[in-house]
């Protein structure tokens, strides 16, 4: 086998769909695992750094429209090609506009596929942002984002408060992004751990209060009275500025 043989993860919870594509894709020479939720998806995407993800939409434990945001929060490069029994023309859209490369819906022809699956991995230099919101463009597409007097640098995982400079982890700079790419619109605890870690039950939604008391703390004049990363009662958090 060659050592650059491309990977690619297939997300299918209909087992006789995921071996069956598993088969088809290893007989073509590449390297083939399988998630048969959005939990497994996500673990497998961060654990097996797959070349290709191919997705399907209806998933359980985290529906595959949360595990394509989730990766796109990270990764804005991975091609990611959308397999769905949700064909209609709106869903193919909502499909792209999340960040999705390609889209086939099922049922589907073999042939089709695989030329899908290689052209996507042909191409090189992978350099489009896709926004996970119709008509915006990515607010920190050049890796720094700023609102009142904070300055992020999504880039070196550096921040600033004025003049006070703030060392931001890998989870405090992936909430952050869900936050201003969703700026404005109130966001859930249960979304939040969704999308944010890649869980949708089992975890406690502390977890998230607890973040965003850290965020308050680095971003807001007082905490207490939050100007950016404010509650929203009995919904979750929104991220609101000028």
């Amino acid at each position: 086998m060659s050592e650059d043989k491309k990977r690619i993860l297939v997300v299918e919870d209909e087992k006789h769909i995921a071996e069956g594509l598993k088969l088809s894709l290893s007989l073509e020479g590449f390297e083939v695992e399988i998630a048969s939720d959005g939990g497994a998806a996500m673990q497998l995407w961060k654990s097996w750094a797959p070349d290709l993800i191919v997705l399907d939409i209806m998933l359980p434990v985290i529906d595959g429209m949360a595990v394509l945001k989730g990766i796109r929060l990270e990764d804005q490069k991975i091609p990611v090609l959308i397999l769905s029994a949700k064909g209609d023309l709106e869903d193919r859209i909502k499909g792209l506009k999340f960040g999705s490369d390609d889209y086939l819906a099922k049922p589907f022809n073999l042939e089709e596929f695989l030329l899908r699956v290689r052209r996507l991995l042909k191409r090189s230099g992978w350099e489009t942002e896709k926004s996970m919101e119709e008509g915006e463009r990515n607010p920190y597409e050049d890796g720094i984002y700023e609102f009142g007097p904070n300055k992020i640098d999504f880039i070196s995982g550096q921040a600033f408060h004025g003049s006070e400079k703030i060392s931001l982890t890998q989870q405090e700079i992936k909430l952050i992004k869900l936050f201003v790419i969703n700026k404005g619109k109130p966001l859930s605890r249960a979304k939040l751990l969704e999308i944010g870690w890649g869980y949708s039950r089992g975890m406690s939604t502390r977890t998230v209060d607890n973040f965003i008391v850290r965020l308050r703390k680095y971003f807001e004049e007082d905490p207490k009275n939050p100007e950016y990363f404010k509650s929203r009662r009995s919904i979750g958090y929104v991220f609101e500025h000028e």
